[in-house]
């Protein structure tokens, strides 16, 4: 089942998809941070596959202060230059808040259990990160973030547990990020890192130009386990 919900700021509210599992609560609630093409069909796919594994998924529309309800496409070519525009514009900080919000009104939801996990995509997995180090969510899983390599001097403040997907061959997180990626969260017992050999950005898309099944399902699996053990 899906509805949406509204989250109200100082500057006004914005929406966030929500996709329900079948089976009566409680259940924990799972937020699902975009891409850079918005709240689009292959970000409300994941937020399905939560709810048919008994999470409440909630997907807020992150460019909400630049353009509500963006829905783009990596398919489409001129979706791809709009998509980099918004999030050039895009502020991360506010961002940050936007998500906060989201966290605190998800832990009310009709039929949640209080615990709240918030897992991302690309800009999402970079918006995970920091909301790790900046929210009071209970556990965080970033795919990819790209530019997590500017914001390093954050991971002290992550006291919640961390899982954090890397592609070796990632096109937007060279090998050198990745170096300091890896040495910033060595020796944090609160952070799990897992990387994929041979896989480029958004291999965990789907249906994207670089989607690899295999090590989507492997993350994915991944995912799921960390949820439910920190959020069950």
């Amino acid at each position: 089942m899906t509805a949406q919900i509204q989250v109200q700021t100082t500057d006004g509210s914005f929406v966030c998809h929500v996709a329900r599992p079948a089976t009566p609560g409680p259940h924990p609630v799972v937020i699902v941070l975009q891409e850079i093409f918005g709240v689009n069909a292959g970000i409300r796919s994941i937020a399905d596959d939560w709810a048919a594994k008994g999470y409440i998924a909630v997907c807020p529309d992150l460019f909400w202060r630049i353009e509500p309800g963006v829905f783009l496409s990596e398919a489409k070519e001129g979706d791809w230059e709009k998509a980099f525009a918004l999030y050039k514009a895009y502020d991360v900080n506010k961002g940050v808040e936007d998500i906060a919000l989201t966290i605190k009104q998800a832990r009310t939801l009709q039929d949640a259990n209080g615990k709240v996990g918030v897992t991302g995509y690309c800009l999402g997995g970079l918006m995970t990160f920091l909301s790790a180090a900046r929210t009071d969510a209970d556990a965080f899983a970033a795919y990819y973030g790209g530019g997590t390599d500017q914001h390093l001097d954050e991971v002290a403040n992550i006291r919640a547990p961390l899982l954090y997907h890397l592609a070796e061959e990632d096109e937007f997180i060279g090998k050198d990020a990745q170096a300091k990626i890896r040495a910033a969260f060595a020796g944090k017992d609160n952070i799990e890192l897992h990387s994929y050999a041979g896989r480029n950005h958004a291999f965990a898309r789907p249906g994207g130009n670089h989607y690899d099944d295999a090590d989507a399902k492997l993350a994915a699996s991944r995912t799921e386990a960390f949820f439910a053990r920190t959020l069950r």
